[in-house]
């Protein structure tokens, strides 16, 4: 607070105002003077409000000074408890309201300056709506209102031209610059003039000059024209390429669907949109309707404190509560019937509500489809610039990670296979090296046996013979069956043959049959698409034309309901004044003394007495400090004198002691060296 009130008797001691304050003068100002420095600073912001505050009355100037802080878009500190308080304290010039008020206009007065300077043409003159019946009436508010724009405007581009900081001046510079330079040109070209007619055929080299010109002039656009075709061209080919790759696109899709499944997704479809138009979208636009015209409403009211939000939440919450046990009292009365009515009624609610919640996510689906397509155009753009290959659809995308997924459970599986026959040809090394064991050792005994019959080699020769035999056997045996199986595959085949060249007739015949009915059902398609395109425009010039007729008759409403807010709470101002002043002169004229105390009149001349008496009392105990004030200063410093002199003669006394106690300490260590 010291420092608010510093910077205001700072800033009032500056020009335009030199007061010549300080800071208990200014602290001891009445709250008439109070209400006049007010005054004085708002008439510096706006001159209209330059006048002497004892001319009007305390109404009028509390009203004045009101309109004009609200202009300002000035809100009340946190310090005061609400608006009403707020007017009570300026009217009556209270410190706590008109300090943080001072504090706040002289931070910022070459800003409000500028805003009450705007304040003058741009605040509305609100005209009742029964007079905008009246056409001269209308047309002078329309006049009015293009006025206002029109300034706005200027005001905008004068801002700028303050802010780009072109001058008068430094125009002025560069056209006389300007001007020097072009006598400069023409007496140069004066001079080649002169230079240029002493030469032979002039005329023709000027004229062939002026050619030369005018054809680079042409090849400079002429180039210009090749840059701009080019890149016409590349926009040109970036568009085929999308082109070719939706047709591509279009083409799969047509190939892999069917006519029933076509017809299906339009009429899903149109259901969608239909839903769309006939159910959602209403919806969505009369809580649009109905949040915009409650904003408008909040926007055209004052500003709210924090007092009257807490009271509206408490408002809030007590309807909320009667709600509640209305509801309660419903649900209790209820019979069987309407429970059942009301079991129903819920199960239709949430229905509603699933289906609105379905539709908005398929919505957003679609926008992220939508979004997405966008985004893949452009990548698949990108792709062509920078490799040229072609990228792949969305269908052959799939197709190809599906082949990616085939591909790797195949590949686990042949791993696995892999592992186990690893493992199992572990084994049978395993075996065959055992069984190679014991068939060496067989071999050997064999042979042993063999040299003590006298027959070595027999073995060998007999299981080289059957070896060959098996051989010969093995291949007759493939030879008979690969000529088996040749015979059998080509009986086969012309059968498979036969089989599919009769059971494809039948279906070659429906499918001519399909075409054509898929043709006839395209048509009907596309005139039934012309129809509901038609539909839809007429509904939707209709519905434009209901929504400007409810637009105007919401409006209409709105200001008859504002017009009639306004009339209610001027009434019912204009009743508690009235009571106001009824009870005043009751008790004014009233001849009970303790009836007369109670009028404002009587009270306010109390408290003017009391203020006077405090002054009176105030300025006395000033006169006595400022008589005292000499001797109490010469006091004092005779005291501080006697203070030092004492302090002077303390620290003589510690140092002549300390002295004493060495000299006696000295003394000591002598005798006892004399002792030794």
């Amino acid at each position: 607070m010291g420092d608010q009130i510093q910077f205001i008797v700072e800033k009032l001691n500056q020009e335009p105002f030199r007061k010549n304050y300080n800071l208990i003068s200014f602290d001891s100002l009445e709250s008439l003077q109070l209400l006049q420095l007010l005054s004085d600073v708002l008439g510096e912001i706006d001159p209209k409000h330059a006048v002497d505050i004892r001319e009007e009355l305390p109404e009028q100037t509390a009203k004045r000074m009101l309109n004009l802080l609200g202009i300002l878009k000035y809100k009340p500190p946190g310090t005061v408890p609400d608006l009403s308080a707020f007017r009570q304290g300026l009217v009556t010039g209270s410190k706590l309201v008109i300090h943080p008020v001072l504090h706040w206009l002289l931070q910022r007065t070459s800003e409000l300056k500028k805003r009450a300077y705007l304040a003058r043409f741009l605040v509305k003159l609100e005209v009742p709506a029964e007079f905008l019946q009246d056409d001269t009436v209308a047309e002078f508010n329309k006049q009015y209102e293009e006025l206002m724009e029109a300034f706005k405007n200027l005001h905008k581009e004068h801002e700028q031209l303050k802010i780009s900081g072109l001058s008068t001046a430094e125009i002025r510079r560069d056209i006389s610059a300007m001007e020097e330079e072009k006598d400069q040109l023409a007496k140069r070209v004066e001079r080649l003039k002169k230079r240029v007619e002493t030469v032979q055929n002039h005329q023709r080299m000027l004229e062939i000059a002026r050619q030369l010109r005018l054809e680079k002039e042409r090849e400079e656009s002429l180039a210009q024209q090749k840059q701009e075709q080019k890149s016409q061209l590349f926009h040109a080919e970036q568009r085929l390429q999308r082109a070719q790759v939706q047709l591509k696109e279009m083409q799969h899709v047509v190939a892999d669907s069917k006519p029933e499944s076509l017809m299906k997704k339009l009429e899903e479809e149109i259901n969608f949109n239909s839903y769309l138009v006939t159910e959602k979208m209403p919806s969505e636009m009369e809580s649009k309707k109905t949040s915009v015209y409650f904003l408008k409403k909040v926007a055209a009211e004052p500003a709210m404190t924090q007092a009257d939000l807490t009271a509206l939440e408490s408002e809030i919450n007590e309807v909320n509560a009667q709600m509640n046990q209305l509801i309660e009292k419903r649900m209790m009365k209820y019979e069987p019937t309407d429970s059942k009515f009301f079991m129903y009624r819920q199960q239709a609610s949430i229905i509603s509500r699933k289906k609105e919640a379905k539709a908005e996510e398929l919505q957003a689906a679609k926008e992220e489809m939508s979004s997405l397509e966008r985004q893949m155009e452009q990548k698949s753009s990108q792709a062509h610039e920078l490799e040229g290959s072609e990228v792949l659809t969305e269908e052959e995308f799939k197709q190809y990670v599906n082949k990616l997924r085939s591909k790797n459970t195949f590949y686990k599986k042949k791993r696995l296979e892999i592992a186990e026959i690893t493992a199992e040809y572990g084994i049978l090394q395993r075996t065959e090296e055992l069984l190679r064991q014991r068939h060496e050792a067989i071999q050997q005994q064999l042979q042993a046996i063999e040299e003590k019959k006298g027959i070595s080699g027999y073995s060998y020769t007999q299981e080289e013979l059957e070896r060959v035999s098996a051989v010969k056997s093995e291949m007759d045996e493939v030879k008979g069956q690969t000529l088996d199986n040749m015979s059998e595959m080509v009986k086969k085949l012309n059968a498979m043959v036969a089989e599919k060249k009769a059971s494809l007739a039948p279906v070659i015949k429906e499918l001519r049959q399909l075409r054509q009915n898929c043709q006839e059902l395209t048509q009907e398609c596309d005139e039934k698409k012309i129809q509901y395109d038609s539909c839809a425009a007429g509904l939707e010039t209709n519905r434009s034309a209901l929504e400007q007729e409810v637009k105007g008759l919401l409006e209409e409403c709105a200001q008859e309901e504002s017009n009639y807010h306004y009339i209610n709470c001027m009434k019912r101002t204009l009743e508690i004044q009235l009571q106001r002043a009824k009870e005043e002169m009751k008790a004014y004229v009233s001849p009970d003394p303790q009836e007369r105390r109670k009028a404002v009149r009587e009270q306010y001349t109390r408290i003017i007495l009391e203020q006077e008496n405090l002054g009176k009392k105030l300025r006395e105990k000033q006169k006595v400090v400022r008589e005292s004030h000499g001797p109490n200063m010469k006091q004092m410093k005779m005291w501080q004198d006697f203070e030092q002199l004492m302090e002077c003669k303390r620290e003589c006394f510690l140092k002549q002691q300390n002295q004493a106690a060495i000299g006696q300490v000295i003394q000591e260590g002598g005798k006892d060296r004399l002792v030794l």
